[in-house]
């Protein structure tokens, strides 16, 4: 998922610092070469530069950082005109603008101003991305733990954008429950979307799992409160409450949301969205965050996501932990986050 940021890194540390020494000084030979009909000495290395591209273009960050360096200590100025490559190469991979000026920040601090060897640069550098990327990111609770540790029922509702994956991402965590032998039941709170229910309806038959229904159009919160006194009643620990897709822009569905949550009292609130859809998902998880504080993300489609800038951003900006990546159609297709995972993805762990 991160193989466009994973080359790119690759590519700024591919030349090592010994190959940036001084080249000794080469004899100088001579070679002839024709213009019109006269002949011209010039000297080997020039005609070479004619045939080829200048070193400088192939160096890449890393060689570049080498080549600037005309002392131990890197200025200022010389950090910032070497990250805009940097900034520009998360830019296009969906990186929101506020995660790139915390990746600089931290970078500027152990970079500039600090006598660093040549030969140890390469390593300073991956060190100071792997802490930035690693301060970026924020470790998420144990849910089943949390779950276990509570008395009584625990409640979770999902929200987000239609298309998000929500309905798909209810079954497959309602799969992970059942593997850990812990009920669970399902409500159908999305009584807006055409077939939504129907959907619900036959992940519960797959998974033999019970679900709450009303009718289309009927009050969603009354929905989730129906699966609360069903799961008292039947001594099922986990609700897991479905929501009609709101866009993100539309106040008054925002505000519906606002009562479902009023009304059955979540233990968490977790946003779902598209990885896929980088800064667009960041931008919805901001405005879910601000109208009913979401406890948490859970992110579909992480196994298509190349660009993987929503994984870098949504969290930082909401300052709310990623809980799982979605990665395929199957129930068993939901991978807990983990720190580590990605910065092994990104080639620093």
């Amino acid at each position: 998922m991160f193989k466009t940021l994973r080359e790119k890194f690759t590519s700024w540390f591919k030349k090592k610092p010994e190959e940036a020494k001084p080249e000794k000084k080469k004899k100088v030979k001579k070679i002839k070469v024709k213009k019109q009909e006269k002949e011209k000495i010039i000297p080997q290395e020039e005609a070479i530069q004619e045939l080829e591209p200048q070193k400088e273009k192939e160096q890449g960050f890393f060689g570049k950082l080498i080549s600037k360096l005309s002392t131990s200590t890197l200025t200022k100025e010389q950090f910032d005109e070497l990250f805009q490559e940097l900034q520009i190469t998360l830019l296009e991979n969906n990186v929101a603008l506020e995660v790139v000026d915390k990746i600089k920040e931290e970078l500027s601090k152990d970079l500039v101003g600090i006598e660093i060897k040549k030969s140890e640069i390469k390593d300073t550098i991956i060190k100071s991305l792997k802490e930035a990327i690693n301060n970026i990111l924020i470790d998420s609770p144990n849910l089943l733990e949390q779950i276990n540790k509570k008395f009584g029922i625990f409640t979770i509702i999902f929200v987000g954008i239609n298309g998000s994956g929500k309905t798909t991402t209810i079954a497959k965590f309602a799969h992970l429950l059942k593997q850990n032998k812990i009920s669970c039941v399902l409500a159908a709170a999305d009584t807006f979307r055409a077939a939504s229910i129907e959907q619900l309806k036959t992940h519960a038959e797959n998974l033999k799992v019970p679900i709450i229904a009303h009718k289309y159009g009927s009050d969603p919160a009354a929905v989730a409160f129906d699966a609360k006194k069903y799961a008292e009643a039947h001594r099922i620990k986990v609700v897991l409450i479905d929501t009609a897709g709101r866009m993100h822009t539309k106040a008054n569905l925002i505000k519906e949301m606002e009562k479902i949550v009023r009304v059955s009292q979540p233990d968490l609130k977790l946003f779902v969205g598209e990885s896929i859809t980088g800064n667009d998902a960041t931008e919805q998880a901001k405005t879910f965050n601000e109208s009913i504080n979401i406890d948490g993300i859970i992110l579909t489609k992480a196994d298509v996501d190349e660009k993987a800038g929503a994984i870098l951003s949504v969290s930082y900006v909401t300052k709310k932990p990623i809980y799982f990546l979605g990665t395929g159609q199957k129930y068993q297709d939901l991978q807990p986050f983990t720190k580590q995972e990605i910065l092994k993805n990104l080639g620093l762990e």
